[in-house]
């Protein structure tokens, strides 16, 4: 008895007395756990942060981060070992990271929508049927092989079903990451692995199960049967008693107000609940807290308050302790010898010959172009948590010893590390840009044909001055008429609740079916919705789920699909009560400067100041002044042509002030010029004369338009003449205006010298303002976005030496 008590680490108290007292914090279990949680942490996000570059999931640092704290790396020190993960914290340790896989295995349920089951087509399911059989034949082969080497002595069946379980999982939230990561969610090739992939999740539960009860320590066979049988009936009760309750819930939480606290309280007892019949049947826990997740309705704001309370401090805080518990486990030591490594190579390849050769097969057979077949093979050969959850149980189960677990953990890093630059290397989708895409700004010599413009926001916040502008826009019924795309930008994050937000627009980048309109209830939808029935505007949503430091592709993919002549972005500040602007999120503007670098055709940024009030102004009701600064240059006439637009419709007053600069004043822009470019013969000013004479011919003469010259030798004159209209309602401006030297240095890179003047605080107007950049055919950008090199338009050449004009 002595010697067992001795072998039992003594039980760890909750809380020290402090370092003041004499104790160590590190001997009491909280602040033990307090020190594992930070450490793990930080080890994680910093490698998370390194392999960014290498566009790899999260998990892929998590995982490494739990191996890199075990035995395999820092615990072969065993001062550390001991300091920082006794044998005698392990206990709550598991505890908690188990209690955190609890809670995020309920909302990796809650992304499952039961009803996209059933909506798979044949190919999908036809992959996803092929992706679980073959890869789960070839496990329960190299099962044998285990068995015969390294696995001796453990029980036959629960070994063969594990291994055949764990080659055949698809990690399903990993692999909607990796997608939306590669702009592949609007593929054909991404549609399919979704499809394929959720059903492919869904059959490795049910077999996870089966494994689990397969390897019960119970006497009579029976019991595994007896097991089965008992969970499979506990999930049926569930499946009739709990959706009834949910969708009372659900009911009395309407949108656009907070859910009731008692409701969630509910929920989330009932995961446990849930979590301690399954653990008591003897399948897990987690069984349990995953069926509950299926079961909540996904419509409505319930689904996503749930989200909200749980997912941050679960998936931040206690699930990497889940993957510490796990690469504690992992001793990558005990893989030593040729037939060791040789075994390791042996399951990768079964492992990756098994998901990727059945993929490729059954899709060729369906019609699957190769270059598609071959990248949803690699896509499908995805690993990630629910491999872990699976070798980590039959590890405790001792049906996977250290160095058959050590092995299959390198399996499930290395198939998923493979994943992203394989498939970047396989499949490069081409751009189907139409070759009738030729209207790229809005100063064209058919003023008749169709507008077409993309309209960008971030929040509900944006709507309001964006549908204002549009109703601005839509000139006469004798034209064409204007064609409105509304792009819905939404930032993909780690967070578990962006790939619920991928499920609910499919359609990444793509417009919304009608159905889809009116199934989401979606304020934004809606808005739209409304907008289109009141007016004749044919205009469409759209959404773009990305990261935000490549969320400009999608914009930019999306310009050349819908062949817009302009794209509208908001401007990053918005206005406060008081007047002022404050900055909503410095990423925005990273985002306005990447698409004015890389845009397919011209690029409007609005400073919104309330333009039209806070609610859409029918068109019987528009009384609006516009004022257009023209500077001269090529984005001057940009601004200038979309002001002459607007000045059709018949709520639209429209100024055009065109600033002339005094001789002395013309003759230092001119030397400017001469300077920066010595060899040049053409000049912006022949464009503008060119330009303004159609625009006094067409617009002056039977138009309420008003146009006036002032002629100014400074920025303090021209500041004086803006200000005499700054009781507009909106300013129309260039980016970069011809006469730069009349107005100071801009503050905005993106919004020119005359747009960071109308927004600085020194200004007095209460006007919004739309600064224009005209695509050029040929535009570079050196040094991030701090020199740019404007090309003039073909039309404005009069001769075959092309002027550059260099803005510094």
């Amino acid at each position: 008895m002595a010697t067992n008590a001795s072998a039992c680490p003594a039980a760890m108290k909750a809380t020290s007395n402090g370092l003041f007292q004499g104790d160590n914090p590190l001997h009491f279990s909280l602040p033990l756990a307090i020190v594992q949680i930070c450490l793990v942490v930080a080890l994680t996000r910093i490698l998370a942060f390194l392999l960014r570059p290498l566009r790899q999931p999260r998990v892929i640092a998590e995982i490494v981060g739990g191996i890199l704290l075990g035995p395999s790396a820092l615990g072969r020190n065993e001062d550390y070992l001991n300091a920082i993960f006794p044998s005698r914290s392990l206990t709550v340790l598991d505890t908690l990271a188990n209690l955190g896989l609890l809670f995020f295995l309920f909302l990796v349920g809650l992304e499952l929508d039961p009803r996209s089951l059933r909506r798979t087509g044949k190919k999908a399911l036809s992959v996803a049927m092929a992706g679980i059989s073959f890869p789960f034949a070839l496990g329960i082969g190299t099962s044998f092989v285990l068995k015969g080497s390294i696995s001796k002595g453990v029980d036959g069946p629960p070994f063969l079903v594990f291994m055949g379980v764990a080659l055949s999982i698809t990690a399903f939230p990993v692999l909607a990451r990796i997608l939306a990561e590669l702009k592949l969610l609007t593929t054909d090739v991404g549609r399919m692995a979704m499809s394929a992939a959720a059903v492919n999740d869904v059959a490795a539960w049910i077999l996870l199960a089966l494994a689990i009860a397969l390897s019960g320590t119970g006497r009579s066979p029976l019991v595994s049967l007896w097991v089965f049988l008992c969970g499979g009936g506990f999930v049926l009760c569930l499946s009739i008693i709990v959706p009834p309750i949910f969708k009372w819930m659900a009911q009395r939480c309407p949108e656009g107000e907070l859910v009731d606290e008692l409701y969630v309280c509910a929920t989330l007892a009932a995961v446990l609940a849930a979590g301690f019949v399954t653990d008591a049947i003897g399948i897990h826990a987690l069984f349990g807290a995953f069926v509950i997740g299926v079961l909540v309705p996904k419509e409505g704001p319930f689904a996503g308050a749930l989200m909200e309370k749980v997912e941050d401090l679960v998936s931040g805080l206690f699930l990497p302790l889940y993957f510490v518990s796990s690469g504690l486990k992992t001793n990558i030591a005990t893989i030593r010898g040729v037939q060791s490594w040789g075994l390791l190579v042996l399951v990768i390849v079964t492992a990756c010959f098994g998901k990727i050769v059945g993929t490729v097969v059954v899709s060729l057979l369906c019609k699957v172009p190769v270059q598609e077949a071959l990248a949803l093979g690699f896509l499908m050969n995805t690993k990630g948590l629910v491999e872990l959850i699976v070798l980590n149980i039959g590890k405790d189960r001792k049906v996977l010893n250290d160095q058959t677990f050590a092995i299959m953990v390198l399996m499930a890093i290395f198939t998923t590390f493979i994943t992203t630059p394989v498939v970047m290397a396989v499949y490069k989708p081409a751009k189907r840009i139409s070759k009738a895409y030729k209207y790229r700004k809005i100063e064209r010599n058919d003023s008749n044909a169709q507008l077409r413009i993309l309209v960008c926001f971030h929040s509900t916040t944006n709507i309001p001055a964006m549908i204002n502008l549009i109703e601005a826009s839509r000139g006469t019924e004798k034209k064409e008429g204007l064609c409105v795309y509304a792009l819905h930008l939404m930032e993909l994050s780690e967070r578990p609740s962006a790939i619920m937000m991928v499920h609910k627009a499919r359609k990444n980048g793509l417009p919304f079916g009608n159905k889809g309109w009116h199934s989401d209830h979606n304020q934004i939808v809606v808005a739209f919705e409304a907008f289109r029935q009141l007016s004749r505007v044919s205009i469409r949503p759209m959404t773009a789920i990305s990261p935000m430091n490549n969320i400009h592709e999608d914009i930019c993919t999306s310009a050349e699909r819908t062949r817009a002549s302009i794209i509208i972005l908001p401007f990053h500040k918005q206005q406060r009560i008081d007047g002022a602007l404050e900055v909503t999120r410095n990423d925005y503007r990273q985002v306005n400067h990447r698409v004015l670098e890389h845009a397919p055709c011209s690029v409007g940024i609005l400073v919104d100041r309330g333009l039209g009030g806070s609610t859409h102004v029918s068109a019987s009701n528009v009384c609006s002044t516009i004022t257009v600064l023209f500077f001269g240059g090529s984005h001057d006439r940009e601004a200038l042509a979309y002001g002459a637009r607007m000045a059709e419709h018949p709520g639209i007053s429209l100024t055009v002030i065109h600033f002339i600069a005094s001789p002395e004043t013309a003759q230092e822009v001119v030397n400017i010029k001469v300077d920066v470019c010595e060899n040049s013969n053409t000049s912006e000013g022949s464009g503008d004369e060119k330009f303004l004479v159609k625009f006094k011919q067409r617009f002056l003469k039977d138009s309420p338009i008003k146009f006036e010259e002032r002629v100014v030798r400074n920025a303090a004159e021209t500041i004086e003449v803006i200000l005499e209209y700054s009781r507009c309602d909106l300013f129309l401006v260039g980016r970069m205006p011809e006469v730069a030297t009349l107005i100071e240095k801009s503050d905005c890179l993106e919004l020119g010298p005359v747009g960071s003047l109308l927004t600085s605080p020194d200004f007095s107007t209460s006007a919004s303002v739309l600064v224009v950049q005209q695509y050029h055919s040929q535009r570079v950008s050196t040094s991030g976005a701090s020199k740019w090199v404007d090309v003039l338009p073909e039309e404005d050449l009069e001769s075959n030496n092309v002027q550059q004009k260099i803005i510094l």
